[in-house]
């Protein structure tokens, strides 16, 4: 199903654009399997305080996502509410660490077969949040 560039935000159209459930998996394992194979991400991979695979940290970006794009609400199911500057503030975040993080999603969104339109799209909704983090880490 091709969704246009504007009904991204609406209702489910990004968790469809996403693949749902699955396709947002997709996405959540290449980000962390990049995260762990790239010495450049390093830094925030060794945030992730889980085992190696860090397969609560994976399911948790993977839940959230799906409420965050318009899906169900699957974070809430299992874990309740959450404050994403809370939940990241014993973290040293500064422009460095959120650009990691970015480029590495971008990455991860690249590998994607998302329509190019989508892939740009969640990546700029995505730095909103990456940038509420950075300013709560750095007390900004």
């Amino acid at each position: 199903m091709e969704i246009s560039q504007s009904q991204y935000g609406r209702g489910d159209a990004s968790f469809q654009a996403a693949g749902g459930e699955e396709g947002i998996r997709k996405l959540v394992d290449t980000f962390y399997d990049n995260m762990r194979d790239n010495p450049d991400y390093q830094r925030i991979w060794s945030w992730h305080p889980h085992p190696e695979d860090k397969e609560e940290s994976r399911d948790k970006l993977a839940r959230f996502l799906c409420s965050w794009t318009g899906g169900p609400k699957r974070y809430q199911e299992k874990y309740g509410g959450i404050s994403i500057p809370q939940v990241h503030a014993h973290l040293e975040v500064t422009e460095v660490e959120r650009d990691m993080w970015l480029d590495c999603m971008r990455e991860a969104l690249q590998a994607q077969e998302y329509e190019q339109g989508f892939k740009e799209y969640l990546l700029d909704q995505l730095s909103k949040p990456a940038e509420v983090i950075r300013q709560a880490c750095s007390g900004a």
